[in-house]
């Protein structure tokens, strides 16, 4: 299929040929009719993909501060290579568009095949010829409505949100600056609410558009005629609430709108102007200033989005998808018209062409919508999360050379820290990409050089030239991927965790036997680090007891990150604990035989303590409250009058009372955590058919004393691991 995309990097815009998404349980296929081309939003996304690289920073300074945090925590090489790839990668545009129905995925009850809907989101509804959309981003299309106006319902509930934000009156007045795509649509709505409306904006075309649409008057922001108008409609008294629907550096907006207000007045931002609030005049008016975030309550949280977990209407009268079926049935009875809004109809062939002419000015347009060709439906891919298909084992066998590589997902972890190794290895052949969304896999192609990309997973899997699967997918699905791969009797690298419960863990293991395929490789990489390596060389052999603290400075994580998605995801330390125990084992030659933990109320901070077969004992603090400025990750073992400190992979030192202080003599330019020598050992291991780099028998271990942390936190005592060694 067909789909438009940007480098940010370069700035090029594309139609670019992608596989066909999955239809997931909790969504539907949709195959598009109509999709809207923001003129606002989108355009000044392709903006900034033409400016400088010093032209994108000063637009983002939000992106430059993660990028400074990085540096401090990961080095400079490795968040340039985090941040170049995903500069030089294509991102998707658009996000409201109105689709037939295509496949309707488990769980979903409201809809059926060939039912017409308006689909909202920025990662779900693209400028693309396909989409899957969760139940919560789609809504049906009354009977009736043209799908071209229905198209229009994600920006139109993003004007109605704004709007609900205001708490309009009957017989109120409102102040709509800038009367783009959003502000023509809020003024409509304040007009259907029977709200008097001034609208402001230095086009007089769009004035002319607004006043036939519902304002009572319209003009240029430094014009007589709107302080005239305001003036006239409240008696002098000021309006009752603003709408900022502009956008730009100018702070003319904010000042407008304190001029215009009356005391106590409500200031409504639905658009990204500059806000540099004069004090003076918000302060004496004492404006109550109030953001709309985008489509309504639920924007943004993954549990609503992506798990179709409603609000209950009681609590939450209006949604992101009840006020995106607000906005149809507005268009449907005719409350709203859009039809004056559509300045141009561009055939998708013709997307390049039509972005290229709205960011040149040749095409002056209010909205303009892409027209999909009908064509006959596309076997849809099926899903990955489909019920196992039971594949005849194959014995672990010495591979080919090249070694043939398949990627199940591709998302930021694989294309920044393994891909580029595998990428440059010579004996190694990227063979295949799998993803459930068709741009990942299309990016990671056209970067990494995969033979092909797909979204049909047992193809891949039912494939005899592919000797090895990596799966770097969410956490949730690692274990249920790893038992199909192994199965399939291929070699599997696995990134952590192996498993988010005891069930997954048996799970892989009952896989394990049945197969007789035991090539299993998680990716807990730092026992690889070279820095750490020599360290452990240079501490030599112990004949007593170790005591190792490892204190993790693991940072808060951003709003909105998949990793807070604990009902399905685990939680933080479950999904990378292992890494920590793994690193802990291989330093003491040992797997642990019980497990103590303790943690901060909220379990925001996690200590655990692990005991060890001959004594050792090493105690594991994961902390989400310390600074950013300190190192992630120090490690001190001492044990026989030695001690051994790692300093976030960037340092390392051997103390000995006899021969004094050693420091390493090989400190790397920057933190290597051992990726690289990690997929080295793991394709020497596929190529020769030796034992793969990690005892399977320690992989276990690791994973089963990570899922004990939990226990023991419930149980507030030890935990000792049954058949630990």
């Amino acid at each position: 299929m067909k789909q438009v995309v940007q480098n940010y990097k370069s700035g090029e815009l594309a139609l670019l040929d992608v596989p066909v998404p999955g239809c997931k349980p909790g969504g539907v296929l949709v195959r598009s009719a109509y999709s809207l081309i923001s003129t606002g939003t989108e355009l000044m996304k392709v903006s900034e993909a033409g400016m400088s690289m010093v032209g994108k920073a000063r637009s983002r300074p939000d992106q430059v501060a993660k990028v400074v945090q990085s540096v401090a925590t990961n080095g400079v090489p490795a968040t340039y290579r985090k941040v170049m790839g995903k500069l030089d990668s294509y991102t998707p545009l658009g996000y409201s568009l109105c689709g037939v129905v295509e496949q309707v995925g488990t769980g979903i009850e409201d809809v059926k095949v060939g039912d017409f809907v308006a689909c909202a989101g920025n990662e779900h509804a693209l400028h693309a010829e396909l989409n899957w959309v969760p139940e919560n981003l789609y809504t049906p299309v009354p009977d009736g409505l043209a799908p071209r106006h229905a198209a229009f319902g994600t920006v139109g509930s993003i004007a109605l949100q704004g709007v609900r934000r205001g708490e309009p009156q009957l017989g109120d007045v409102a102040l709509v600056i800038g009367l783009g795509l959003i502000g023509q649509l809020v003024v409509q709505l304040l007009a259907a609410s029977g709200v008097r409306v001034v609208g402001v904006d230095p086009d007089p075309v769009r004035c002319e558009l607004a006043e036939r649409l519902g304002a009572a008057a319209c003009g240029d922001p430094s014009s007589a005629a709107v302080e005239a108008a305001v003036a006239e409609l409240t008696g002098g008294l000021g309006v009752d609430h603003v709408y900022l629907a502009a956008g730009g550096a100018d702070n003319q907006p904010v000042e407008l709108a304190a001029r215009m207000s009356r005391d106590r007045g409500r200031v409504v931002d639905i658009g990204k102007c500059r806000l540099d609030l004069p004090w003076n005049a918000y302060y004496e008016k004492e404006l109550d200033v109030r953001f709309s975030r985008s489509y309504g309550p639920g924007r943004y949280d993954p549990e609503y989005e992506l798990e179709g977990r409603d609000y209950p209407i009681g609590y939450v009268r209006w949604t992101e998808r009840r006020n995106l079926a607000c906005f149809l049935d507005l268009l449907a009875r005719g409350s709203v018209d859009v039809d004056p809004l559509v300045s141009h109809i561009a055939a998708f062939d013709d997307a390049v062409e039509t972005y290229q002419r709205l960011k040149d000015g040749d095409l002056k347009a209010v909205a303009v919508l892409f027209s999909y060709p009908e064509q006959t439906a596309e076997a849809a891919a099926p899903a990955v999360a489909v019920p196992p298909v039971k594949v005849k084992p194959t014995p672990a066998r010495p591979a080919r050379t090249p070694v043939r590589l398949a990627f199940v997902g591709a998302g930021n972890y694989a294309t920044s820290m393994l891909l580029p190794h595998l990428a440059q290895r010579d004996g190694v052949e990227l063979s295949a990409v799998v993803t459930t969304t068709a741009l990942s896999a299309a990016n990671a192609q056209r970067k990494f050089g995969f033979g092909r990309a797909t979204t049909d997973l047992d193809a891949v899997l039912g494939d005899p030239s592919i000797d090895a699967v990596f799966v770097v997918t969410r956490h949730s699905s690692h274990a249920e991927l790893t038992r199909r791969a192994l199965l399939a009797g291929k070699a599997v690298f696995v990134e952590k965790p192996l498993a988010l419960t005891e069930d997954e863990l048996a799970g892989v293991l009952a896989a394990v036997e049945e197969s007789g395929n035991d090539r299993l490789q998680v990716g807990f990489n730092r026992r690889f680090a070279p820095l750490l390596q020599e360290a452990g060389k240079r501490f030599g052999a112990r004949t007593g007891p170790a005591s190792v603290r490892y204190l993790v400075n693991a940072g808060r994580l951003e709003h909105g990150s998949w990793y807070l998605q604990q009902g399905t995801e685990g939680s933080r330390f479950a999904g990378e604990g292992g890494h920590f125990i793994d690193t802990v084992s291989w330093l003491l030659g040992a797997d642990p035989i019980s497990v103590y933990a303790r943690a901060t109320p909220g379990n925001e901070d996690l200590h655990l303590v692990l005991g060890y077969p001959d004594g050792s004992t090493a105690t594991v603090s994961y902390v989400t409250t310390g600074p950013a400025g300190f190192p992630k990750e120090t490690l001190d073992l001492v044990a026989d009058g030695r001690a051994l400190r790692l300093d976030d992979f960037v340092r390392a030192a051997v103390y000995d009372g006899r021969r004094g202080r050693w420091v390493s003599s090989r400190l790397p330019k920057a933190r290597d955590k051992g990726q690289n020598a990690e997929l080295a050992a793991f394709v020497k291991a596929v190529r020769t058919g030796g034992p793969m780099p990690v005892p399977l028998q320690s992989l276990v271990a690791t994973t089963a004393a990570t899922l004990a942390v939990r226990t023991a936190l419930a149980g507030g005592a030890p935990v000792t691991l049954a058949g630990a060694r």
